[in-house]
């Protein structure tokens, strides 16, 4: 169902995005929602059977994130991050899924589970178009071990679509996409919200070696001069009304 969904809203709404920004990437997030009893089949099906069926389709590398909250939260939470090149690409996804037959077989047991013994609880889906000034996923060039390196998703949301316009011109003509470069901020994508439930909103998530770098980068970015000259111009006065920001791992089999 989440997947038909997905394809009725690619259909009706990335015509008006293709003509304007060709090059740029189409992303889809799925947020896996789960309790403890279903982390280990959900982890084995997306390791062993999504994304490797995924990548058959022509996806060269998927995200899969946890978040750090997950350890004390009774109902958890999965991030899955695929870069489609197009709008098309995305729609197709679920036919391709459909017709591939070792995919259909060995994720019989996870996509066929009874009423009373489900394999998860809920699946978001969010989809995104990427920033003009950001046109496709980067692979973070991070030092840190795969335990404490920390991946920071955040969306920004505005008051009115005038407002989140020009929180989006501020990341990409305005510079704070370039200012994240020059303080190496390690960013994964920028993404703007095409279908999801908090519009208008983006989606951005960049990478740390640890918390205590996530920390230290931020305090830089927040003291930096020209973060200060760019945040206090008139036009980008409050253009966005609520942040949320989700620290999380990247799992052993992610591709981030």
């Amino acid at each position: 169902m989440k997947f038909l969904s997905l394809a009725f809203l690619c259909c009706c709404l990335l015509p008006a995005f293709a003509q304007k920004s060709r090059d740029r990437n189409v992303y889809q997030m799925m947020v896996y929602h789960f309790n403890a009893a279903q982390e280990q089949g959900l982890d084995s099906y997306l390791e062993k059977d999504l994304l490797p069926a995924i990548r058959r389709a022509g996806v060269k590398k998927v995200g899969v994130f946890k978040p750090v909250a997950n350890d004390t939260a009774t109902t958890k939470r999965l991030f899955v991050f695929v870069a489609h090149k197009n709008g098309t690409d995305a729609v197709k996804l679920k036919s391709v899924l459909e017709a591939d037959k070792s995919y259909q077989q060995q994720a019989a047991a996870f996509l066929q589970a009874p009423h009373d013994k489900p394999s998860l609880g809920r699946i978001e889906t969010v989809l995104m178009q990427a920033f003009q000034f950001a046109p496709e996923p980067t692979l973070p060039s991070l030092t840190g071990t795969v335990n404490e390196r920390i991946y920071e998703l955040r969306s920004y949301e505005s008051a009115s679509e005038k407002l989140y316009k020009s929180k989006v011109h501020m990341f990409n003509e305005g510079g704070e996409i370039e200012l994240f470069k020059r303080l190496q901020f390690n960013a994964v994508f920028y993404g703007e919200v095409i279908a999801g439930s908090r519009m208008p909103n983006f989606f951005y998530m960049t990478s740390f070696n640890s918390m205590a770098d996530r920390d230290a980068h931020w305090k830089t970015f927040v003291d930096d001069a020209e973060w200060k000259t760019l945040s206090a111009k008139p036009e980008y006065q409050h253009n966005v009304s609520r942040i949320e920001i989700t620290l999380m791992h990247a799992t052993p089999y992610s591709d981030f």
